[in-house]
């Protein structure tokens, strides 16, 4: 796994060192590639709900239900 060396603010360091006290991450390096998983995984839903916007200007209206569409957007976000 390639290393990197990074620096962190006081507060954000603090907040780091009290996941992995708290047993909720069992290192600083797993915290952090956690963070990265969950803002790719954001990013994905974004860009999805961006290219349906688009979609759906470019061709004046969905076709979908509004169920539908809600639909696709819980089972996107669920992953």
């Amino acid at each position: 796994m390639p290393r990197q060396s990074i620096s962190f603010s006081k507060p954000n360091d603090e907040w780091l060192k009290n996941q992995v006290e708290n047993n909720e991450y069992s290192s600083k390096s797993e915290l952090v590639n956690d963070l990265i998983r969950q803002a790719r995984k954001q990013q994905v839903q974004i860009d999805w709900i961006r290219a349906k916007l688009e979609k759906a200007e470019n061709s004046g209206f969905s076709k979908d239900s509004k169920e539908e569409i809600l639909a696709q957007s819980k089972s996107l976000l669920d992953g």
